[in-house]
């Protein structure tokens, strides 16, 4: 089968990109073509370039290192910054303006061509194209791509799902806000208590998972390769995780974030994801000093981080049982695994975090790590989650599947560009599906990505155009060795990413040219693509506008004096 998949890639390679297939999506039979992957994608949210062990964190992620040491890794993959966004361009192949889905769902500008805050009829989901191929297709997790018409799961090629209108669930009795936390179990709306979810007095990361493994089973039962999107809600805040695993992390990080993302970077270099010509990004000038902290302060921001790193040890714990489940029902060798994260660490709450509720951690707690503790999970760079620096655009990709990638990349490492739009021309191009021009009688907009199918059988990753970001009025473009980069109101900066990864040397100065060329090609992407103009407010380099940034510097300074 290995060596049938390879001949199969090697042809489609040479082709240069998937083939845009006929005016309307036809079914298949499964057994048309058995090698044909099943296909499970697992999104996590909110969580830094560098907290999985294979990518130079502390935090234990042996089942995931245990995918990379028999996969890919990819080391210039990128999002787009931020939760909505990503999850359209994940799974319409679009930018998320084209998709619909400019800010996060459910925000509508007045005469917007680009944010509706849902998936637009223009846009097809992976689901949509991948049951049209004959695919079984599930979803388990958050969704945050709407609730409006046509913009739900089981309207957009989902047979089943059990979704999470926009996250934030840890805990069957987890604390609400004055109204009930709703989950759907197909189109079934009920509370998270409900038994039928689950009588066990569950954690999220398990739940999503139990029920993929359920979903999995139904496509087996139905003898169809499977596309399963397991979108966790691990590690939005408010960050939750049992108690007993949050004691286990308990003192590790007392010795502060300025020398653990020092020992992050030197992992990072012994690995090869960062080399050593890059340089470790300074601390932004709102952190805190952790050797100027009292010791209850250090005690504070160390239990903030045993309650973040327990949440990531918990979802990889979630990796290690789907893998299980996965061999045991025979179909581990032939399905293609791929788990990344949405946008960067996030610093929401800036330098102190938010620390309430009693016990920390647990469903009626109010937690979020911080802007220094996300320094440290997006090591070695810059800024987070919100922004186009790599801080917040970075991250890990994993490619795991044992009969399409060649025995000879286990444990290697992919260096070429990347970009979230890229899935779903690489899973039409392994489906041997067909991407469509119209669909239930709209038309459809063609794939803004390529396929980095080719990287499994080890061929470099040719892209003919440059990546494009733009988020609250953020901008960047990826051309090749060159990466410009505009943080709102201000001006653009030049990156050479061949020897500055890290966003350490602008030298917009010496090339004006290269600067002018990347600022026009950027503003015709954006007329291209419904791109509006941002007239939000600036935001503090923690991705809070001013008036919420006052209040939480003043209630968590004063809280921990």
């Amino acid at each position: 089968m290995r060596k049938l998949l390879r001949t199969v890639l090697a042809s489609a390679t040479m082709l240069a990109a998937p083939v845009f297939g006929k005016t309307a999506l036809k079914p298949a039979p499964a057994e048309a073509n058995p090698a044909r992957p099943n296909v499970v994608v697992i999104l996590l949210d909110d969580m830094g370039f560098s907290d999985f062990g294979c990518y130079g964190g502390e935090i234990p992620t042996p089942n995931i290192d245990a995918l990379a040491k028999t996969g890919i890794r990819f080391t210039q993959f990128y999002n787009s910054a931020r939760c909505s966004p990503s999850r359209a361009a994940l799974l319409t192949g679009l930018n998320p303006h084209q998709a619909g889905m400019g800010y996060l769902a459910g925000l509508k500008l007045p005469h917007s061509r680009g944010t509706q805050g849902r998936l637009l009829p223009r846009a097809v989901t992976i689901a949509q194209v991948l049951k049209s191929a004959g695919y079984f297709t599930a979803m388990s997790g958050k969704w945050h791509l709407g609730m409006e018409p046509y913009s739900k799961a089981w309207e957009r090629g989902f047979d089943r799902s059990l979704m999470l209108p926009t996250g934030g669930i840890y805990f069957k009795d987890q604390a609400s806000k004055g109204h009930p936390l709703i989950a759907y179990l197909d189109s079934v709306r009920m509370r998270i208590d409900d038994p039928r979810l689950g009588k066990d007095n569950w954690y999220g990361t398990d739940l999503w998972t139990r029920w993929g493994e359920r979903f999995i089973d139904q496509g087996v039962a139905q003898k169809k390769p499977f596309f399963l999107y397991l979108s966790h809600v691990a590690p939005h805040f408010p960050l939750m995780a049992p108690q007993a695993e949050i004691a286990k992390f308990r003192g590790r990080y007392r010795i502060g974030w300025e020398k653990l993302r020092e020992a992050r970077y030197a992992r990072q270099q012994k690995l090869g994801v960062i080399g050593p010509n890059q340089g470790l990004s300074p601390l932004l000038p709102d952190a805190l000093d952790w050797d100027r902290l009292s010791p209850a302060q250090q005690d504070r921001f160390d239990n903030l981080m045993a309650i973040y790193a327990a949440v990531i040890a918990h979802v990889d714990k979630s990796v290690g049982d789907l893998v299980a489940h996965l061999k045991k029902m025979g179909q581990y060798d032939n399905t293609l695994i791929l788990v990344l994260s949405d946008n960067g660490g996030n610093a929401e709450s800036g330098p102190w975090g938010r620390y309430s509720g009693d016990p920390l951690g647990g469903p009626t707690s109010h937690v979020f790590a911080g802007m220094d503790w996300a320094a440290l999970e997006n090591t070695p760079f810059r800024y987070f989650k919100h922004f186009t620096r790599e801080g917040g655009i970075a991250t890990p990709l994993i490619a795991h599947w044992p009969d399409g990638i060649d025995k000879r990349l286990d444990g290697s490492l992919q260096r070429d560009p990347g970009h979230i739009i890229d899935i779903m021309p690489t899973l039409v191009q392994v489906a041997h599906a067909d991407y469509p021009k119209t669909f239930k009688g709209q038309a459809i907009l063609p794939m803004e990505g390529r396929s980095f199918a080719p990287a499994f059988h080890g061929a470099s990753l040719h892209r003919d155009k440059p990546l494009f970001w733009a988020h609250e009025g953020n901008k960047a473009v990826r051309a090749g060795r060159w990466k410009a980069v505009m943080k709102y109101l201000g001006q653009w900066q030049l990156y050479d990413m061949t020897v500055d990864r890290t966003e350490l040397r602008d030298v917009a100065a010496a090339h004006p040219d290269i600067v002018r060329r990347m600022a026009r090609e950027w503003d015709e992407w954006a007329q291209r693509t419904d791109v509006d103009p941002w007239t939000g407010p600036p935001r503090t380099n923690w991705g809070a506008p001013p008036d919420v940034a006052a209040r939480d510097l003043a209630r968590d300074t004063i809280a921990t004096d």
